[in-house]
């Protein structure tokens, strides 16, 4: 028992002298063939880049505050010019008021084969969850 302490101190002592001798401790140096490139490194934007700020962004600064943006000034009122008097119009049958496209509803569709609509379905509208899938022919059903 004695004599594994020693040789395992003398072979840690003899691990240590040899690799103090190394510039580095990197094995992966040890089997490389590569040579460096000649020449010297220089920096190539010594400054920084151009363009890009340095350092930590405000916004991520502890104790950062939005800067509050100025009100807009308010333009001075002008004072209206009279209105012109309207030319003589010869009457017109009055037609009634047409209604947005947006407010009337799309014409309906004849049911296609099985009773299914021919027209895809709206995607549903923004914060709303999808409506479950229906089974319709369109987009074709996955072969299996």
């Amino acid at each position: 028992m004695r004599h594994s302490r020693t040789l395992l101190a003398a072979a840690l002592l003899v691990f240590g002298l040899t690799t103090s001798g190394c510039s580095t401790f990197d094995p992966t140096e040890w089997f490389s063939t590569k040579k460096p490139l000649p020449g010297d490194r220089k920096a190539v934007f010594p400054e920084g880049v151009p363009g890009v700020p340095q350092g930590v962004p405000a916004e991520l600064v502890e104790g950062y505050r939005e800067p509050v943006p100025e009100p807009l000034p308010i333009p001075e009122q002008k004072a209206k010019p009279k209105p012109r008097p309207a030319p003589a119009v010869k009457p017109v049958a009055a037609k009634p008021p047409a209604q947005p496209r947006a407010a009337a509803a799309p014409p309906a569709a004849p049911p296609a084969q099985g009773g299914q609509s021919a027209w895809p379905e709206a995607p549903p509208a923004p914060g709303r969850p999808a409506p479950a899938q229906s089974g319709s022919v369109f987009p074709d059903p996955p072969k299996r």
